[in-house]
């Protein structure tokens, strides 16, 4: 099967799951992920938001055009990257993701790795990033790269802060431009 067919059938399985029934109730549209499946980077963040249930694709509100802002910055496009999310429907009125509900779908977002391959997989906001690096802080180890086991392979974790962030926080933008344009270095050194 092709990565495109195996992400398919992730889909199909993921649906047919029903997991998070409360959360599939409230949101228009299961949002997957969007990229490319041959990506050296995986962008992981939280879940969806309202335009992002609308459009079915991840980080395409205002947090997505600073993402874009910032590939740019590491010299990459949307099209040389995948985006997902930890939980695949929107929360209602954009409240976080409870724990519970990262859980149901943390075997899928490892199926979606599984299938992609990437050389580094980048942790947007801590949601995603204590599911690979628990007991961490993102404060203290945003853009340092950490490498951790993942089935037999091992695999580069770089945390950083989630891009909506920098929109509430002004002082957090200069930071996480700063931490992308080290991911080509990172890239480089694997």
């Amino acid at each position: 099967m092709t990565k495109q067919e195996q992400m398919d059938e992730l889909r199909e399985r993921l649906v047919a799951a029903d997991i998070t029934p409360e959360l599939r109730k409230t949101a228009i549209q299961l949002v997957m992920g969007d990229g490319n499946l041959d990506a050296e980077v995986v962008f992981i963040g939280e879940a969806p938001g309202k335009n992002e249930d609308e459009q079915g694709i991840p980080f395409v509100g205002a947090a997505g055009k600073f993402l874009n802002e910032m590939l740019g910055v590491a010299n990459m496009e949307r099209s040389d990257v995948y985006i997902t999310n930890i939980v695949k429907y929107r929360p209602p009125n954009n409240r976080d993701p409870l724990p519970d509900e990262k859980k149901a779908f943390w075997p899928y977002l490892l199926k979606q790795l599984q299938i992609i391959k990437p050389k580094v997989v980048v942790t947007l906001g801590r949601h995603s990033m204590e599911y690979f690096l628990p007991g961490m802080y993102i404060s203290k180890i945003h853009g340092e790269p950490k490498r951790i086991k993942f089935g037999d392979d091992t695999i580069i974790i770089v945390p950083l802060y989630h891009p909506a962030a920098a929109l509430y926080n002004g002082s957090l933008r200069e930071t996480l431009l700063d931490d992308f344009g080290r991911i080509p270095e990172i890239l480089k050194k694997i």
